[in-house]
Protein backbone atom coordinates (compact mmCIF):
# COMPACT_ATOMS: atom_id res chain seq x y z
CA UNK A 1 0.00 0.00 0.00
CA UNK A 2 2.87 2.01 1.11
CA UNK A 3 4.67 1.88 -2.48
CA UNK A 4 1.41 2.00 -4.65
CA UNK A 5 0.76 5.72 -2.21
CA UNK A 6 4.57 6.74 -3.33
CA UNK A 7 4.18 6.08 -6.83
CA UNK A 8 0.99 7.71 -7.17
CA UNK A 9 2.65 10.74 -5.51
CA UNK A 10 5.14 10.61 -7.72
CA UNK A 11 2.88 10.71 -10.76
CA UNK A 12 0.89 13.47 -9.78
CA UNK A 13 3.83 15.29 -8.80
CA UNK A 14 5.66 14.51 -12.72
CA UNK A 15 1.61 15.71 -14.08
CA UNK A 16 2.52 19.20 -12.09
CA UNK A 17 6.15 19.35 -12.76
CA UNK A 18 5.60 19.54 -16.21
CA UNK A 19 2.27 21.95 -16.21
CA UNK A 20 4.37 24.49 -14.22
CA UNK A 21 6.84 24.66 -17.06
CA UNK A 22 4.55 26.69 -19.26
CA UNK A 23 2.81 28.55 -16.79
CA UNK A 24 6.59 29.90 -15.23
CA UNK A 25 7.26 30.35 -19.45
CA UNK A 26 4.26 32.21 -19.92
CA UNK A 27 5.16 34.53 -16.77
CA UNK A 28 8.48 34.76 -18.24
CA UNK A 29 7.32 35.81 -21.63
CA UNK A 30 4.20 38.40 -20.28
CA UNK A 31 7.27 40.06 -18.27
CA UNK A 32 8.98 40.66 -21.30
CA UNK A 33 6.13 41.26 -24.14
CA UNK A 34 3.49 43.24 -21.89
CA UNK A 35 2.28 45.63 -23.50
CA UNK A 36 -0.91 46.96 -21.41
CA UNK A 37 -1.75 47.48 -18.03
CA UNK A 38 -3.25 44.73 -17.67
CA UNK A 39 -0.74 42.12 -18.72
CA UNK A 40 2.40 43.80 -16.79
CA UNK A 41 0.08 43.19 -13.72
CA UNK A 42 -0.43 39.62 -14.47
CA UNK A 43 3.08 38.68 -15.03
CA UNK A 44 4.52 38.92 -11.41
CA UNK A 45 2.22 36.22 -10.04
CA UNK A 46 1.99 34.32 -12.94
CA UNK A 47 5.96 33.67 -12.43
CA UNK A 48 5.25 33.19 -8.87
CA UNK A 49 2.53 30.35 -9.02
CA UNK A 50 5.18 28.63 -11.67
CA UNK A 51 8.00 28.94 -9.28
CA UNK A 52 5.44 28.02 -6.36
CA UNK A 53 4.30 24.92 -8.28
CA UNK A 54 7.86 23.70 -9.47
CA UNK A 55 9.53 23.46 -5.99
CA UNK A 56 6.53 21.62 -4.17
CA UNK A 57 5.83 19.26 -7.30
CA UNK A 58 9.47 18.65 -6.80
CA UNK A 59 9.69 17.86 -3.24
CA UNK A 60 6.36 15.52 -3.90
CA UNK A 61 8.59 13.88 -6.84
CA UNK A 62 11.93 13.58 -4.86
CA UNK A 63 10.28 12.46 -1.15
CA UNK A 64 8.26 9.98 -2.95
CA UNK A 65 10.34 8.32 -5.49
CA UNK A 66 13.52 8.38 -3.19
CA UNK A 67 11.88 8.42 0.28
CA UNK A 68 12.99 11.08 1.81
CA UNK A 69 10.30 11.74 4.75
CA UNK A 70 11.29 15.37 5.14
CA UNK A 71 10.24 16.24 1.74
CA UNK A 72 7.19 14.36 2.17
CA UNK A 73 6.46 16.31 5.47
CA UNK A 74 7.52 19.47 3.73
CA UNK A 75 5.14 18.33 0.57
CA UNK A 76 2.22 17.63 2.81
CA UNK A 77 2.32 20.75 5.18
CA UNK A 78 2.45 23.15 1.91
CA UNK A 79 -0.94 21.35 0.71
CA UNK A 80 -2.63 21.83 3.59
CA UNK A 81 -1.69 25.73 4.09
CA UNK A 82 -2.91 25.39 0.34
CA UNK A 83 -5.91 24.43 0.85
CA UNK A 84 -6.43 26.34 3.65
CA UNK A 85 -5.17 29.32 1.63
CA UNK A 86 -7.96 28.81 -0.85
CA UNK A 87 -10.69 28.20 2.18
CA UNK A 88 -9.85 31.40 3.27
CA UNK A 89 -9.70 33.21 -0.04
CA UNK A 90 -13.20 31.51 -1.00
CA UNK A 91 -14.66 32.93 1.91
CA UNK A 92 -13.10 36.54 1.73
CA UNK A 93 -14.60 36.73 -2.14
CA UNK A 94 -18.00 35.72 -0.64
CA UNK A 95 -17.57 38.35 2.15
CA UNK A 96 -16.41 41.34 -0.32
CA UNK A 97 -18.63 40.65 -3.08
CA UNK A 98 -21.91 39.31 -0.87
CA UNK A 99 -23.97 42.70 -0.73
CA UNK A 100 -23.72 43.26 -4.56
CA UNK A 101 -26.78 41.90 -5.88
CA UNK A 102 -28.05 43.61 -8.87
CA UNK A 103 -31.39 45.41 -8.97
CA UNK A 104 -33.56 44.46 -11.70
CA UNK A 105 -34.53 47.38 -13.81
CA UNK A 106 -38.68 47.72 -15.53
CA UNK A 107 -38.24 46.82 -19.00
CA UNK A 108 -35.01 46.35 -19.46
CA UNK A 109 -32.50 43.30 -19.88
CA UNK A 110 -29.96 43.41 -17.35
CA UNK A 111 -29.46 44.44 -13.42
CA UNK A 112 -28.77 47.95 -11.91
CA UNK A 113 -25.80 47.47 -9.99
CA UNK A 114 -23.98 50.15 -7.79
CA UNK A 115 -20.83 50.16 -5.90
CA UNK A 116 -22.16 51.25 -2.72
CA UNK A 117 -23.80 47.81 -2.83
CA UNK A 118 -20.57 46.19 -2.48
CA UNK A 119 -18.36 46.11 0.61
CA UNK A 120 -16.04 49.01 1.88
CA UNK A 121 -13.35 47.39 1.53
CA UNK A 122 -13.79 46.73 -2.59
CA UNK A 123 -15.57 50.10 -2.90
CA UNK A 124 -12.07 51.73 -1.91
CA UNK A 125 -10.25 49.41 -4.08
CA UNK A 126 -12.83 50.50 -7.34
CA UNK A 127 -12.38 54.23 -6.40
CA UNK A 128 -8.76 54.15 -6.39
CA UNK A 129 -8.07 56.20 -9.25
CA UNK A 130 -4.45 53.71 -9.79
CA UNK A 131 -6.77 50.79 -9.28
CA UNK A 132 -9.72 52.06 -11.00
CA UNK A 133 -7.35 52.83 -14.27
CA UNK A 134 -5.92 49.16 -14.12
CA UNK A 135 -9.11 47.91 -14.60
CA UNK A 136 -10.42 49.91 -17.13
CA UNK A 137 -7.48 48.74 -19.02
CA UNK A 138 -8.21 45.40 -18.55
CA UNK A 139 -11.60 46.16 -19.84
CA UNK A 140 -10.45 47.42 -22.70
CA UNK A 141 -8.13 45.05 -23.32
CA UNK A 142 -11.00 42.49 -23.31
CA UNK A 143 -12.75 45.29 -25.65
CA UNK A 144 -16.10 44.94 -23.76
CA UNK A 145 -16.62 48.88 -24.20
CA UNK A 146 -16.07 48.87 -28.05
CA UNK A 147 -18.51 45.95 -28.71
CA UNK A 148 -21.46 47.45 -26.84
CA UNK A 149 -20.50 50.75 -28.84
CA UNK A 150 -20.28 48.67 -32.24
CA UNK A 151 -23.45 47.58 -31.18
CA UNK A 152 -25.41 50.63 -30.33
CA UNK A 153 -24.82 52.48 -33.24
CA UNK A 154 -26.96 50.02 -35.33
CA UNK A 155 -30.10 49.40 -33.17
CA UNK A 156 -33.06 51.57 -31.11
CA UNK A 157 -32.71 52.46 -27.76
CA UNK A 158 -35.25 50.40 -26.63
CA UNK A 159 -33.54 47.35 -28.39
CA UNK A 160 -30.60 48.06 -27.06
CA UNK A 161 -31.74 48.35 -23.40
CA UNK A 162 -33.82 45.14 -23.77
CA UNK A 163 -31.08 42.97 -24.52
CA UNK A 164 -29.40 40.66 -21.75
CA UNK A 165 -26.10 42.59 -20.79
CA UNK A 166 -23.35 41.10 -19.00
CA UNK A 167 -23.19 43.35 -15.23
CA UNK A 168 -19.61 44.71 -16.57
CA UNK A 169 -21.55 45.99 -19.76
CA UNK A 170 -24.46 47.03 -17.45
CA UNK A 171 -22.54 49.23 -15.67
CA UNK A 172 -20.24 50.42 -17.77
CA UNK A 173 -22.97 52.04 -19.65
CA UNK A 174 -24.31 53.99 -16.76
CA UNK A 175 -20.41 54.95 -16.22
CA UNK A 176 -20.01 56.42 -19.36
CA UNK A 177 -23.20 58.15 -19.89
Amino acid sequence: MFRLSNNLIGILNFITFLLSIPILGGGIWLSHRASTDCEKFLDGPIIALGVFLMVVSLAGLVGSCCKVTWLLWFYLLVMFLLIVLLFCFTIFAFVVTNKGVGEVVSGKGYKEYKLGDYSNWLQKRVSNTKNWNKIKSCLSDAKVCKSLAEDEKNEPEAIFYAKHLSPIQGSMNFSVA
